[in-house]
């Protein structure tokens, strides 16, 4: 089992930054493909960012590309997401999820979820 629980949302202004933290508890963290997700109010649910087990493949949506960064550490079970250049589309809850296999970008590939934190950027 794992169980993944959120931090680092708030309020910030256009072009402000965050840097979102993913904590990990259960076995074998290192084995996971982890990812960001975000879910706007009245939207689906969409991939942001993930990178594999090993921490050397990363894939990110288009519309995230040269601001985010995904990153992980495996001796703390922790996942990392730094967001650069914020704007008010970025606002959504954002959540950290994990799966054992390759990097997809389906939420419904992915096995285990956080709660969520929100981000809200203002303009």
């Amino acid at each position: 089992q794992v169980q993944l629980v959120e931090s680092g949302g708030g309020l910030v202004r256009t072009g402000g930054s965050l840097r979102l933290s993913c904590a990990v508890s259960g076995r074998a963290f290192s084995s996971y493909t982890m990812a960001w997700f975000r879910q706007a109010p009245g939207k689906e649910r969409e991939f942001v960012a993930a990178i594999n087990f090993v921490g050397g493949g990363t894939s990110y949506a288009d519309f995230v590309k040269g601001r985010f960064t995904i990153a992980r550490d495996n001796a703390k079970n922790a996942l990392y997401l730094q967001m650069n250049n914020l704007n008010p589309e970025d606002t959504a809850v954002y959540y950290c999820a994990a799966r054992l296999g390759a990097v997809v970008t389906f939420p419904q590939d992915y096995h285990y979820w956080g709660q969520g934190t929100q981000v809200t950027v203002s303009s």
